[in-house]
C-alpha cells in the first residue's frame, strides 16, 4: 500500500503553501492517510479517524464507515470540505462527506485537483512492472506537469501488504 500527495495548498488562484504534508501515518503507524480539500477540515477528520481506530483497533473499514456516518449526520462535520484516502496493510479506501467508503478499482485511487491526472497515469503505469511507490511518484509528477493546483513537492508513505 502506497499513498502519495503533493505539497500545494491553494487559496483561489494563489499558492499559499508549497510544502504542506498531506500524507501521514495514523494508528501508531499501522494506517496511512492522505487528504485533499480544506487543510483544517482534513486535520479534524484525521483526529476523528484516530478516535475511531482506537475504538475499533485493527478494523480500518469499520472505523471508516463509522467516521463517514458521523461525517454525514453531525451538523459540524457535515460542513467539512475534504476527502481522504486511507490504507492499512489489507485495504485501501476513499472517504467522502457524502458517505462514500470506496475500495479502489484495479488497486488505484486518487483525489484532489490533480487526482484525475494522477489516476489516469497510475492506471496506465500499473501494468508496466514498476513497483507501487515508483508508480505513485511518477503519477504525481505527471499530475504536477498538467494541473496548476498540484506541485512536485511529493510526500509518499507506504506499508507492506499483509
Amino acid at each position: 500500500m502506497v499513498i502519495g500527495g503533493d505539497g500545494q495548498v491553494s487559496l483561489g488562484q494563489t499558492i499559499v503553501k508549497g510544502n504542506a504534508r498531506k500524507v501521514r501515518r495514523l494508528a501508531k503507524g499501522a494506517v496511512i492517510g492522505g487528504f485533499a480539500g480544506a487543510t483544517a477540515d482534513a486535520f479534524t477528520l484525521f483526529e476523528r479517524l484516530e478516535g475511531k481506530l482506537e475504538q475499533y483497533p485493527g478494523q480500518l473499514t469499520r472505523a471508516c464507515v463509522e467516521l463517514t456516518k458521523d461525517w454525514r449526520t453531525d451538523r459540524y462535520l457535515r460542513r467539512l470540505e475534504a476527502m481522504m484516502l486511507v490504507a492499512d496493510s489489507e485495504v485501501g479506501l476513499l472517504l467522502s462527506g457524502s458517505g462514500d467508503v470506496l475500495e479502489p478499482e484495479a488497486g488505484v485511487m486518487a483525489i484532489g485537483s490533480g487526482g484525475n491526472y494522477a489516476l489516469a497515469a497510475a492506471r496506465a503505469l500499473s501494468d508496466t512492472g514498476m513497483d507501487a511507490e515508483a508508480i505513485v511518484r511518477r503519477s504525481l509528477a505527471i499530475a504536477a506537469e498538467i494541473c496548476v493546483y498540484t506541485n512536485g513537492n511529493v510526500v509518499v508513505e507506504s506499508l507492506d501488504a499483509a
